[in-house]
């Protein structure tokens, strides 16, 4: 989306406020014992309160209002009553919604009660690798130069990037131009980002996989090679300086 007036700035933020407050809040209630599903009506309820609608299920028919994905589950993770969050689990959810014809998407991992399992490190690294990310991003900026960044930025930490998922335009519907923002340098990809456009930028961070892989329910995502991986996601407004990060009420960072 490229965004040309007041009312579309206006519009957007509306709905980028609506995710960013959803995750934020669902982070916040999350605890040992809940389930996945409880979890994802409980997001489904403040999405309510604000007027929007749950993209994936409007968009995809996907059977939540949220994606909640555990440990080895890398995205895409079906809210279910039988699924109960543990002490120490990598816990993702990813929030994104329509609001009076405006969409945003944000996403985050976070690990629940007690870093037992020693996420935290995969967790951190996600979330600043986007936050270095973000703030080399300006119009005229080349997208593979940003997928160069945050790749180089995993191997300096030990980690590996998945290279079949991607951040995307977004604004009048979940996913525009420009789709595959990847978190690696396709030495083809001659695109450049451009002022006054919103994309949604994502990092998909992982200790042991570089693809990720669709499990028979038709949803759920995992590693190729097995392990964990990490999705921190905002998004934000191209200009010739420093995006406006339009997600920024779920405080991610």
């Amino acid at each position: 989306m490229s965004i040309t007036n007041e009312t579309e700035l206006t519009g957007i933020q509306k709905a980028s406020d609506a995710v960013a407050i959803t995750l934020k809040a669902m982070i916040a209630h999350a605890q040992v014992g809940m389930s996945t599903k409880e979890l994802d009506e409980y997001g489904a309820e403040i999405l309510k309160s604000m007027g929007a609608n749950s993209a994936p299920a409007l968009t995809y028919g996907f059977p939540g209002y949220t994606c909640i994905s555990i440990n080895n589950e890398f995205c895409h993770g079906i809210p279910t009553a039988e699924r109960l969050l543990q002490e120490g689990d990598l816990i993702n959810i990813d929030v994104s919604a329509e609001l009076d014809g405006y969409w945003a998407d944000n996403g985050c991992s976070f690990v629940i009660g007690k870093d037992i399992f020693q996420h935290e490190k995969l967790v951190k690294a996600s979330k600043e690798i986007l936050q270095k990310a973000i703030n080399n991003i300006r119009g005229g900026v080349k997208i593979a130069d940003i997928g160069h960044l945050i790749e180089t930025e995993a191997k300096k930490r030990g980690y590996k990037v998945i290279k079949n998922l991607g951040g995307h335009g977004v604004g009048k519907s979940l996913h525009e131009e420009p789709d595959e923002l990847l978190n690696y340098k396709n030495r083809f990809d001659q695109r450049r980002f451009r002022k006054n456009t919103v994309v949604a930028i994502e990092t998909f961070i992982s200790t042991t996989s570089t693809y990720a892989t669709e499990l028979n329910d038709g949803w759920t995502m995992v590693g190729d090679k097995g392990g964990f991986m990490a999705q921190h996601e905002h998004t934000i407004l191209i200009t010739d300086g420093a995006p406006v990060i339009l997600t920024a009420q779920n405080a991610l960072y």
